[in-house]
């Protein structure tokens, strides 16, 4: 049975994309069966060889959605609020049910600052028990919300209600049309609310409230740090400052499975993406092109 999985990133951010796909790879037993909706925006086709190159290595099938070509994104991504850390590439999971064909009736979401390492089988094989999605609990959910002594937003969030990281995210297709996410997103946009909360990851926390499986804390380590190794988690997920692929010296004894992670990205796209970050920062700071 294929196993779909989605992904969305941008041009920048190519490498991890990569890395996060051949982790789901080298840590399923089939992966032969695994299928990559692969949302992207301004990739050169360079960047886009380096994330063919997995099939040279693992029988997988990749679908590509270009969202520069889509209006309906195009549209989304000029009108709501911007998230400056991660870009309006966030706004393409809200889409998703409307890029994937009739064949796929349960998806994957994952960020790409993630590395899998266990067999996700696991999550296609769950019994949703009539939800329209499994997520793990944020840890920090009540600060999202909340903010300042948890006073902010008190009108919309109950700090008492369980609150998901939609980073990985595991989605029932037909429920998640039958919620109709553009619709309400529209609604909010419309009465100040998206304005007010924290993109996407609020919306569908307000959306599926009530009507999520909470999945165990190992699917989603959130903020991962050395220490949390020997907790074996199957998903490890990078939120915070301290990504494993930084070059900081120390990094190695902070992040979670950082000397893992630089060889599941591998070597040569390590320091590729080492250089062109660093290129990034230079034309940033001198504010060339």
């Amino acid at each position: 049975m294929a196993m779909h999985i989605a992904l969305t990133f941008d041009e920048n951010f190519w490498a991890p994309a990569f890395a996060t796909m051949r982790s789901v790879c080298l840590f399923t037993q089939t992966p032969e069966e695994l299928v990559f909706h692969l949302c992207h925006r301004t990739l050169s086709p360079s960047h886009k060889a380096d994330l063919e190159a997995i099939r040279k290595e693992f029988a997988v099938e990749l679908r590509w959605y270009d969202l520069d070509q889509s209006d309906l994104f195009r549209d989304i991504a000029t009108r709501m609020p911007e998230n400056k850390r991660l870009s309006n590439i966030v706004y393409a999971r809200l889409m998703i049910d409307k890029l994937v064909g009739p064949d796929v009736e349960r998806i994957l979401y994952l960020d790409c600052d993630m590395m899998v390492r266990d067999d996700v089988r696991y999550l296609f094989d769950l019994d949703l028990e009539g939800n329209s999605i499994a997520a793990v609990r944020d840890t920090a959910g009540a600060l999202i919300t909340g903010g300042r002594d948890l006073l902010g937003n008190r009108d919309i969030f109950n700090p008492a209600d369980y609150y998901f990281n939609a980073g990985m995210v595991l989605i029932d297709i037909t429920k998640w049309r039958e919620a109709d996410i553009l619709a309400r997103m529209e609604e909010a946009y419309a009465t100040g609310v998206m304005q007010r909360i924290y993109y996407d990851q609020d919306l569908l926390n307000l959306i599926f409230k009530g009507k999520w499986q909470r999945l165990n804390w190992r699917w989603n380590l959130i903020d991962a740090r050395v220490v949390h190794e020997s907790f074996d988690p199957a998903i490890v997920h990078y939120t915070g400052d301290m990504k494993p692929w930084g070059t900081l010296a120390g990094l190695v004894r902070t992040v979670a499975f950082a000397r893992l992670y630089r060889h599941v990205m591998t070597n040569e796209l390590f320091y590729r993406f080492a250089k062109h970050r660093w290129k990034r920062w230079w034309k940033k700071t001198l504010r060339i092109g």
